[in-house]
């Protein structure tokens, strides 16, 4: 249950009792006041103290109920009430004495007092600054808007009154009341919090301050004409504002007052907050001006005034100051070191490196690499991957040491810069990195520590920048992948060839699509009992301007790494579906297969992609085989198994590629919707080696999709032997060398025209 569902059960009767007393109370002073009833000033005098003690009441009993963080701002409440409620008796004591309107020091102390408790309950608000500067700062700003108010309420309420009524200095220092409503009025703006939703109670107690200062206003000018008498209705002013304190005790304080927002970011203040403190300094320049004498003098009261703001304006505009450089100084951090890990970010490590090369010296960059990052980021969570980074930058710390500057440049990738007199070679500090992260004792059982891929590249006469150079580290890094990852390697001119020959051929491949430069070959899939063509299997070829027709393995893998795969699927499935629709009319029994990538599967177009395929031949959806590695499937969530199933609910049939190579086939079988299993070549290779194990293998496969219902392909049958083999086995269909290689449409079509002739 929520802390604001939960507190309306926390309020005692009592409070609800005393609040209630506390606007009778105010209610009966109000109509008293107004008919102008005998005895209005006893009745003004005993309404204030009444509703002011039950207000402090309310606020000790709302500091038991509310949560820690609040509950110094409710003491602090209740004490300025209980300050409030001595002031009034005070006063009501002195008055009945003969006083008059009893401005003492006594009574001006203890309203004071309540002033500063008051004030303290404020900056003490959970959504306000922390800060010992922050809370100065808002305070100051309270005091500006404060003094301002001077010279602006003394050309409103003493520029007629002649110099003797201005005699009496309680007439003139009067204005010091709306000047402290006004100053609390405004830290209370500041510490409700920009952009959290406004507390009720903090509203409620503002509305309570407003009528407070509406009414000293009016008092102040009242007095210094000579107009106020106790009892008159302005009286009712003060008990109504102590009403509204007690009120705001009977609500409960945001949801996320009780620590709930430590974590989240506070938002910027509004315009017009950061500039409220300075906006009545205008006026009061202005009020200065229009205060002048005839004589030629401004009033003391108004000098004074003036010099106070001023010299609060200066301070408050060096802590200002003195804020902007501790901001400056967090923002160079922010910019120049990785918040999490406390390492140079990639900015510093790039400018230390220019620097580095500047100097003439021996440079050289060891890029390090998290091997299954990834992994533990999806397994284990967000929090474990950071918390392995941290884990990570500190083991580099150790074995690097004082021979290079570490780096976290970005994600789990980490960087050394070797410089200058190197005590070491980058390869052996490689060695040194490769040993630190190797797992501790039990974690590897934990499964949260990766290996780590390292590439070095030294400057040379080759390189022209930085940049250059970070080039060729993360050429000699990805070898590292490549060679079998918790490596380490070093750039050479044979790794930096390959790899721009590589980055060209991705950029070539990026074009290939849309430049009409992809081709397609059909190998057929035969009735190994009477050597009819039962399918073709598509597979696409690249015609490369400069290198000639490259087969799949040169440039599906780099399609798979780029994402370039499933627009070459898309071209696949269509092209298929249009090449078997022309043989359709002799044989119309022959099915095309098409293979599907793993990133393909897992989009949720893929359905779409190949109904709008089928369509648009006008081939049955029956007619089309999509092929699936088994690694594929076995990596596919639930909803690419949902996927699968609508395609196989719309006649689409499902086979299982290089089946016999995955690590989960038997429990998956029960949930892929498959319709036929393709033998991997790997098995049928070695059987005509007389490889017993191969036979029984291929045996065991061939008995599994008959306990199935699926149909089974053998791939890769390339000799007599081993068609031999697969029939004795009971294989019902083969694909390979031995039945026909990879060939065009038109080549296929004279042996697709047995395949109808058969039937």
């Amino acid at each position: 249950m929520s802390l604001a569902a939960a507190a309306p059960a926390r309020h005692p009767l009592a409070g609800r009792v005393g609040l209630a007393a506390a606007a009778v109370a105010v209610l009966g002073e109000t109509a008293w006041l107004v008919a102008r009833l005998p005895g209005a000033a006893l009745v003004s005098d005993l309404g204030a103290m009444a509703v002011s003690s039950l207000a402090a009441v309310l606020c000790f009993g709302a500091a038991r109920r509310q949560p820690v963080a609040l509950r110094r701002f409710w003491e602090l409440m209740a004490a300025t009430m209980a300050l409030a409620a001595l002031g009034r008796t005070v006063w009501t004591v002195e008055r009945l004495g003969g006083l008059g309107l009893p401005h003492t020091p006594l009574v001006a102390g203890l309203f004071a007092a309540g002033i500063v408790t008051g004030t303290a309950a404020l900056l003490t608000f959970r959504a306000g600054p922390r800060s010992l500067i922050g809370r100065a700062r808002t305070l100051l700003d309270g005091v500006i808007v404060g003094l301002a108010l001077i010279p602006i309420g003394w050309v409103v309420v003493f520029q007629e009154i002649t110099e003797a009524g201005l005699a009496d200095p309680m007439r003139t220092f009067g204005l010091l009341y709306p000047m402290f409503d006004l100053m609390q009025l405004t830290i209370l703006v500041a510490v409700a919090g920009p952009g959290r939703p406004m507390w009720r109670a903090l509203t409620v107690i503002g509305a309570g301050l407003a009528i407070r200062a509406g009414a000293d206003a009016v008092y102040v000018s009242l007095v210094a004409h000579g107009n106020y008498t106790p009892g008159h209705p302005v009286d009712i002013c003060w008990p109504l504002s102590y009403l509204l304190v007690g009120l705001a005790t009977r609500y409960p304080p945001p949801v996320d007052e009780d620590g709930e927002d430590d974590v989240v970011e506070s938002p910027l203040p509004p315009w017009w907050r950061v500039a409220l403190p300075y906006l009545p300094v205008g006026g009061a320049i202005v009020a200065v001006m229009l205060s002048r004498r005839p004589s030629g003098q401004t009033p003391h009261v108004v000098f004074v005034g003036m010099m106070a703001l001023l010299g609060v304006l200066a301070l408050r505009q060096g802590l200002a100051a003195n804020e902007n450089l501790r901001l400056v100084g967090r923002l160079r951090r922010l910019a120049y070191s990785d918040q999490l890990t406390g390492l140079p970010n990639r900015l510093t490590f790039v400018r230390r490196l220019r620097r580095a090369l500047r100097g003439g010296g021996p440079v050289a960059v060891v890029l390090l690499d998290l091997d299954g990052f990834k992994q533990v980021n999806d397994r284990f969570g967000h929090a474990a991957g950071d918390r392995l980074l941290t884990t990570t930058a500190e083991r580099m710390r150790d074995a690097v040491g004082p021979d290079g500057m570490i780096a976290r440049l970005g994600g789990d990738e980490f960087a050394v810069l070797v410089a200058g007199e190197r005590p070491v070679p980058p390869e052996r500090l490689a060695i040194r990195l490769l040993a630190a992260l190797e797992p501790l004792p039990g974690e590897e059982d934990l499964g949260v520590h990766p290996s780590a891929s390292i590439g070095i590249a030294e400057y040379g006469p080759q390189h022209t920048s930085h940049t250059d150079l970070l080039r060729d580290a993360d050429i000699a890094m990805y070898a590292a992948k490549a060679a079998g990852k918790a490596a380490y390697r070093t750039c050479t001119p044979e790794l930096r060839e390959s790899a721009v020959s590589r980055a060209e051929l991705i950029a070539d491949l990026r074009r290939a699509v849309d430049e009409g430069q992809l081709l397609m070959e059909f190998q057929p899939i035969v009735d190994l009992d009477t050597g009819v063509v039962r399918s073709a299997e598509a597979l696409v070829r690249w015609r490369h301007p400069r290198l000639g027709v490259l087969t799949p393995a040169r440039f599906l893998p780099l399609a798979e790494e780029t994402g370039l795969i499933v627009a070459i699927d898309r071209w696949v499935i269509h092209e298929a579906c249009r090449a078997a629709a022309t043989w359709r009319a002799n044989a119309p029994e022959v099915t095309v297969a098409v293979n599907i990538a793993a990133a393909h599967l897992c989009r949720p177009d893929l359905i779409a992609t190949v109904t709008g395929a089928v369509a648009a031949a006008g081939l049955p959806p029956r007619a089309l085989t999509l092929e699936l590695t088994e690694s594929a499937l076995i990596e596919g969530s639930e909803s690419v198994l949902d996927r699968l199933s609508q395609l196989r609910d719309l006649g689409i049939r499902i086979a299982i590629d290089d089946f016999g190579t995955g690590y989960s086939s038997l429990s998956y079988l029960h949930r892929i919707p498959a319709t036929e299993l393709k033998i991997d070549r790997s098995f049928v290779s070695r059987l005509d080696a007389g490889d017993t194990r191969a036979y029984a293998t291929v045996e065991m496969v061939n008995r599994l999709a008959g306990a199935f219902d699926l149909a089974v392909v053998a791939e890769g049958v390339e000799t007599v032997a081993q068609h031999a083999a697969v029939t004795a086995i009971g294989c019902r269909q083969g694909q390979g060398w031995r039945y026909g290689r990879p060939t065009a449409l038109p080549d296929l079509l004279p042996a697709l025209s047995g395949a109808g002739a058969d039937r």
